[in-house]
C-alpha cells in the first residue's frame, strides 16, 4: 500500500446495476420467484431464505457494474494507448513494444509503470499423436535407463485434463531436453510442427512502488487477490 493511504480502506459506492428483482405482484401481493417458476406469496418463504436472496441480489447488482466498469476501463485503456502509439509513430517513426507486441510504459518518476502482454491461444494437431508414438518407442527401447522423472514428464505432456486439454507446460519441458536419439528428436519435431496458433490474448498489468529503488506493488484488479 502507498505511504499516502489511510490504514482503512474507504468504500467508494457506485450506482448498482440493474437486475431482476425475482418478485411480481399478482393481486396486490407480493409473490417471489422460485427456482421452477412457481409465483409463491412471499409469506410463505422462509424469513432466512428471502434475506438471503436480497443479500444475492444486492451484491450482484454491484458485481455487475464492477464488471461491466471494468470492461468500460480496459476498451478505454486500449483506446488510450492505441492513440498513444500512432502519435509516437507519427512523430518519431518508432513503434512501442518488444516482441510480439509485448510492452512496458512507465511513468517519469519510475514510480508506476503498465505492462502489456501478448499471450498466444495455441491449440495441437494430428502431428501429436506422431509424436507420442515415437517417444513411447524410446521409452520402450529406454527401459533401463530412463529414469522415473522422465517417465513421468512423459505421462504429464500426452495426458490431457478433465476439459480435454494438453499439458502445454509438460510439452514445452520435453523440448527443452537435449536427447540424441533421431525418434526423439523426430517426436520433438512433430510437436513443433502441431503447434496452431490460432489467435492471441492481451493481458494488462498495473505496478506501483514507493520510490525508484523499491520493489514493485502490483495494483490488484482480481477478486480473488484484493
Amino acid at each position: 500500500m502507498m505511504p499516502d493511504e489511510t490504514a482503512t480502506r474507504e468504500y467508494r459506492p457506485y450506482p448498482p446495476a440493474r437486475i431482476p428483482t425475482g418478485r411480481v405482484m399478482i393481486d396486490d401481493q407480493e409473490h417471489i420467484l422460485g427456482p421452477d417458476g412457481a409465483k409463491l406469496p412471499i409469506g410463505t418463504v422462509k424469513p432466512q431464505n428471502v434475506m438471503e436472496d436480497e443479500l444475492v441480489r444486492s451484491e450482484m447488482s454491484h458485481a455487475v457494474a464492477l464488471s461491466d466498469q471494468l470492461s468500460r476501463f480496459l476498451a478505454h485503456f486500449h483506446d488510450n494507448l492505441g492513440a498513444f502509439e500512432a502519435l509516437v509513430a507519427e512523430r518519431y517513426g518508432a513503434t512501442v513494444g518488444g516482441k510480439k507486441g509485448n510492452k512496458t510504459l512507465m511513468s517519469y518518476d519510475g514510480l508506476f509503470k503498465v505492462q502489456v502482454q501478448v499471450a498466444d491461444n495455441i491449440v495441437f494437431g494430428p502431428e501429436l499423436q506422431v509424436a507420442k508414438t515415437l517417444v513411447d518407442e524410446c521409452l520402450t527401447d529406454w527401459t533401463a535407463s530412463a529414469g522415473d522423472e522422465l517417465k513421468a514428464v512423459v505421462t504429464r505432456a500426452f495426458n490431457t485434463d478433465k476439459e480435454g486439454q494438453i499439458n502445454r507446460a509438460a510439452l514445452y519441458s520435453l523440448l527443452r531436453l537435449e536427447i540424441s536419439d533421431e525418434r526423439w528428436k523426430a517426436a520433438m519435431q512433430a510437436i513443433r510442427d502441431a503447434m496452431r496458433v490460432v489467435g492471441s490474448k492481451s493481458y494488462v498489468r498495473f505496478y506501483r512502488r514507493d520510490a525508484a529503488d523499491a520493489p514493485w506493488a502490483a495494483v490488484t484488479i482480481d477478486l480473488a487477490k484484493a
